[in-house]
């Protein structure tokens, strides 16, 4: 039981970025323009090294259900973390399991040197492998 799939052969490997110091409405303009549900926070100008997720329920959650004024809040400030993330030789099954204990759809794939490589979302997986919900289920009865 299980598949030979790699994280690595699903993901997508351009990553929507945006840097700290950043407010809410670029946020939401790049997730416009790339039409995305989120980004990742990158501290350093190449983009290689992802500090948090931005999505739209934290745009919704975190600013807008709190009548904040989303042009004086940063992307530090409501970015999530700690970033959960895998690397491209991660098993399809085992970011379902991350995905699924965690509560998250999106989980950034980096390199062995931490550099951001690509990203998986849970869509990617139910794509390629629709009933891996059922095989980590099943794999927990079993335990």
């Amino acid at each position: 039981m299980g598949s030979d799939l790699r994280v690595g052969d699903i993901m997508t490997p351009e990553v929507v970025v945006i840097s700290f110091g950043k407010t809410t409405p670029d946020v939401a303009k790049v997730m416009k323009k790339h039409s995305v549900g989120s980004v990742i926070v990158v501290e350093d100008k190449s983009g290689k090294h992802a500090k948090g997720i931005i999505t739209e329920r934290d745009i919704v959650y975190k600013i807008i259900a709190k009548g904040l004024d989303p042009s004086k809040i940063t992307t530090e400030q409501i970015m999530s973390t700690p970033l959960r993330v895998v690397r491209p030789e991660t098993t399809i099954e085992e970011a379902a399991k991350a995905m699924r204990e965690n509560k998250i759809k999106r989980l950034p794939v980096v390199n062995e040197k931490n550099e951001l490589v690509g990203i998986v979302s849970e869509g990617d997986i139910m794509k390629i492998f629709p009933l891996v919900v059922d095989l980590i289920e099943e794999r927990a009865a079993m335990s």
